[in-house]
């Protein structure tokens, strides 16, 4: 997911990155036709989530949730932030929204999407990597 996300980009002198990918620019914009997708992201922007806290928080049902989530991640619009094993020894991970802010504009035969990342999560991933070669 990492890939499609880099390989859309191409930074803007400003904070807004307009999104090349035409695969990545469908996600978003299936992302953003989706009323539950819309309140994960909601859920997930500021601070990082496990599946559980956004059902609690969206009242969206479990099946559904884990759906969306999981095709979020698979596109690129979450990201697992961090993986927590728990005291009885069990697995979860906390997500975070990728985007700050989406701007979708449609003229005649165009559409554009403009995003604003999430600044704390790609700085967070990239630390997480480069800690790795230590």
């Amino acid at each position: 997911m990492q890939n499609i996300f880099e390989s859309s980009l191409t930074m803007s002198s400003q904070s807004r990155i307009p999104i090349n990918n035409e695969k990545f620019k469908q996600s978003i914009l299936t992302a953003l036709a989706d009323v539950n997708m819309v309140n994960i992201m909601n859920s997930a922007v500021i601070n990082p989530k496990s599946i559980n806290e956004i059902i609690r928080e969206t009242d969206i049902s479990h099946t559904t949730a884990y759906r969306k989530v999981k095709w979020m991640v698979e596109n690129g619009l979450l990201v697992v932030e961090k993986i927590v094993v728990s005291r009885d020894g069990k697995k979860f991970s906390l997500l975070k929204s990728v985007f700050k802010s989406i701007d979708a504009k449609y003229e005649y035969d165009r559409v554009t999407v403009e995003i604003e990342q999430n600044v704390d999560v790609l700085h967070k991933v990239a630390q997480r990597i480069f800690s790795l070669d230590s």
